[in-house]
């Protein structure tokens, strides 16, 4: 049974055994990461193949560790034409197929010119698509009605006549963080990428001070970036009691050995929350503008062909308990970039999720975990 009924567009399934393969994953770090189910399908199905995955250079700590591949081809987050021909040059030829998992022109190009057999997705737009579907052995539409990321990846796998594997691979390290917190401990991820997707300051305050009466060390953790770390320096400024902050000071596997040993994380619409989730442990997704049904994270031993939320509405599936803010216009979720439509809006559903719903919440996983 295919994975969606658009799958096939009436093509037919590939038959081929391909030794080396070469995957294409070129959007942000949470896309990294939602693509590792199709390539443990990939795994099982072709054992003795060598796969690669082409992926920008800030994303490469998301596959570390992955057993299922083989090299990593880190690109530049802005390279230079010189630099993307090189690329090309470099691997012309080089993969027995090639797969993109996005429809834009460069993983398209790339595939393309990488593959014997080249694969990949395609917008839903003729005038845009007609030389994609030119360059391409096989390409799969990606409509406006798109589904789950993990699902409209394994869609490939119906293009190619193999199982799917449903379950993300998180990045693994050799070693733990130096400095592990004592259990118990619930790790919070405060700051989103991008404000649009930020929930209010008074309501971290008030779950932070709930989390501390019930015994629980809070443990903070984010990127490097200046902004970002001043910001969660200013919440502790505000804080009575210690936390231990972490941010800046982890590669992408031991922040998921962290998460692994947490009683709970608590997190925005983020890559890392995806990474939470990855680990099994119990995660607290805060949602707002993001259609929950295209892109919450996957919980870890979820299987299924339909994406495991629906677009509206709060709930818990396996060690996913997805909040979803609220608005009196009805219009959530909008997936836009909040509501002055930009990256550094508001979103006055994230605004308007309580505090006393999300302790409620806590509880209740807290109790049942």
């Amino acid at each position: 049974m295919p994975i969606n009924q658009r799958s096939m567009q009436n093509q037919k399934p590939l038959n081929i055994h391909p030794k080396r393969i070469l995957v294409i994953t070129l959007r942000y770090l949470g896309d990294t990461l939602l693509v590792t189910p199709l390539i443990s399908s990939l795994k099982q199905a072709y054992a003795d193949a060598e796969i690669d995955v082409l992926l920008p250079a800030a994303n490469a700590g998301m596959l570390e560790g992955n057993p299922d591949i083989r090299k990593l081809i880190p690109l530049p987050s802005k390279p230079s034409l010189g630099q993307f021909l090189k690329l090309l040059f470099g691997i012309c030829r080089s993969y027995d197929l090639a797969i993109s998992t996005q429809a834009g022109d460069r993983p398209t190009l790339i595939a393309r010119t990488a593959g014997k057999t080249a694969i990949g997705f395609v917008p839903d737009d003729p005038g845009k698509a007609w030389w994609k579907n030119r360059l391409l052995d096989r390409s799969l539409v990606f409509g406006v009605d798109y589904d789950h990321a993990v699902l409209e990846n394994l869609r490939f796998c119906d293009v190619l006549n193999i199982e799917p594997c449903y379950r993300l691979k998180p990045p693994q390290c050799a070693e733990p963080p130096a400095q592990m917190p004592a259990n118990p401990y619930v790790v919070l991820h405060i700051m989103p990428q991008w404000r649009y997707k930020q929930w209010h300051r008074d309501g971290w305050l008030d779950v932070m001070a709930y989390l501390n009466r019930s015994g629980y060390q809070l443990v903070l953790t984010g990127s490097g970036q200046p902004a970002e770390l001043e910001g969660l320096r200013d919440l502790e400024r505000q804080l009575a009691f210690p936390v231990t902050n972490m941010a800046g000071q982890l590669s992408l596997a031991q922040l998921a050995a962290l998460i692994g040993q947490a009683a709970l994380f608590i997190g925005p619409d983020t890559g890392i929350t995806h990474l939470a989730a990855a680990t099994g442990t119990e995660t607290i997704a805060l949602y707002g503008p993001t259609d929950p049904k295209k892109w919450a994270p996957w919980p870890c031993r979820y299987v299924g062909r339909t994406s495991p939320f629906a677009s509206v509405g709060s709930k818990r599936i396996g060690n996913v308990y997805l909040l979803q803010g609220f608005s009196d216009r009805n219009c959530v979720p909008c997936q836009l970039e909040g509501c002055d439509r930009h990256r550094n809006s508001h979103s006055e559903c994230l605004d308007r999720l309580p505090a006393s719903l999300v302790i409620e919440t806590i509880a209740e996983v807290l109790r049942q975990g």
